[in-house]
């Protein structure tokens, strides 16, 4: 029997709404696909926590999605460690792994750093498949500010226009977010979103135990000190194949003393009045000279017998396990910090104007208390009271890094509830 064309035509649209309703079943059951760009470096531990950090959240909050790492650097053995942490992530090493990446991932989310680091890759990632992006807690360097190279307008704008078009922008202090809104930035989403080393998880007990051992460190009985230059003083890294920058280089040499006398003074304090010790210790691997010079060398005899000198540098595995087994920890970094309040570790910073303006996310995260500025003679001059009321009230400081891993927590799940809305959509 031959089908009328009114019937054939019927027949015809019905069969076409079934298979676009299949599609669609099959579409919202398959598993979102997120592209990580992220861990930029491997000589800073804090640089590479943020890639386990990111990822841990995205595990814990959206244990469906199937990521995607594309890395800048995994040198150090740091590529195992992710794939011995996170076995379903997948990496890419290629030209052909990023093109197939970019066909079947739905999402590219730009990790945590000092910048919109891999803004260049966000726009190529637009560029090529207009799906959408968004940018997970970075600092917006302020124009002009001593961190950084000067900035044109143009390129500027050109970062607002990037920022502008993401799903959402999570800034990881506060005087980013006010920056970028003074810009007239324009993503529908733009909030304070904390850097993903508070999720840093990575362990390495066995190291960790044994250099503890060796030096008579016991679990609550000594606290960690990280000195740092103003200016990371990259030349001093072979792998990085830099020249020397005379302008920062004498930058670091005019502001040493003055930046870690009050780390010596709390150190001093500290050893005499209590009965912890104290453990200097690196985040990058330029900082075992630096504390070997400006710290360990400038200590009176009688301190020196209960300070232990770290010579060589360490991943961040052993580092977060030891932080963990600390009182706390003082000095002049921002990531240590940062992975012993996401342990509920105490943690204070000092911070000066070379840095970015990451360091005001202390006050961000209520701790304020534990945030002082070098460049202020007033607020150096209260270092040593902090870091003694650490030793001395462990408790209290205790529950006061508490409740700002709980604040910081809380944030953590209210971004991946965006990510969530923006993969639905």
């Amino acid at each position: 029997m031959t089908l009328s064309n009114p019937r054939r035509h019927f027949l015809s649209q019905v069969a076409l709404l079934t298979a676009g309703a299949t599609l669609t079943r099959a579409a919202e059951s398959s598993p979102k696909r997120i592209l990580l760009r992220s861990s930029w470096q491997t000589v800073n531990i804090g640089d590479i926590a943020h890639t386990p950090g990111v990822l841990r959240i995205l595990e814990t909050h959206l244990p469906d999605v199937e990521v995607t790492l594309w890395p800048s650097n995994l040198g150090n053995g740091v590529e195992q460690i992710l794939r011995d942490q996170f076995p379903n992530v997948r990496f890419i090493k290629g030209a052909a792994d990023l093109k197939r990446a970019f066909d079947e991932n739905d999402f590219l989310l730009h990790g945590s750093g000092p910048s919109l680091v891999a803004q260049r890759d966000v726009i190529r990632w637009s560029e090529a498949t207009g799906k959408p992006y968004g940018v997970y807690g970075i600092t917006l360097p302020f124009k002009g500010s001593a961190s950084t190279k000067p900035t044109s307008n143009a390129a500027l704008q050109k970062t607002v226009d990037v920022l502008s078009n993401a799903e959402f922008v999570y800034f990881r202090d506060s005087k980013s977010l006010e920056f970028a809104k003074s810009l007239d930035c324009k993503s529908p989403v733009m909030e304070f979103g904390p850097d993903g080393a508070f999720a840093c998880d990575l362990r390495d007990d066995e190291k960790a135990d044994a250099f503890l051992q060796s030096h008579d460190l016991q679990a609550g009985k000594f606290l960690c000190c990280i000195p740092r230059l103003r200016y990371t003083p990259y030349w001093t890294i072979p792998e990085k194949k830099r020249e020397l920058d005379p302008v920062k280089h004498a930058r670091n040499e005019q502001m040493k003393e003055h930046d870690h006398e009050a780390l010596r003074q709390s150190i001093m304090q500290v050893v005499r009045e209590t009965d912890l010790k104290i453990l200097l210790c690196p985040e990058d691997q330029t900082q075992m000279r630096v504390g070997k010079e400006v710290l360990y060398d400038r200590l009176p005899a009688d301190v020196l017998k209960r300070v232990v000198w770290r010579p060589d540098y360490w991943l961040t595995g052993e580092a977060v396990s030891t932080y963990v087994r600390s009182a706390g920890l003082f000095g002049n970094e921002m990531h240590s910090p940062i992975m012993c309040v996401g342990h509920g570790v105490p943690a204070i910073v000092c911070r000066f104007a070379e840095q970015t303006s990451k360091g005001f996310m202390w006050q961000d995260i209520g701790l304020e208390d534990w945030l002082f500025d070098l460049d202020d003679e007033s607020q150096v001059a209260k270092i040593p009271a902090a870091v003694m009321q650490i030793a001395t009230q462990p408790e209290a400081a205790k529950a006061k890094a508490a409740k700002a891993k709980a604040f910081v927590e809380q944030r953590q799940a209210e971004t991946m509830k965006q990510l969530k809305k923006s993969l639905a959509t």
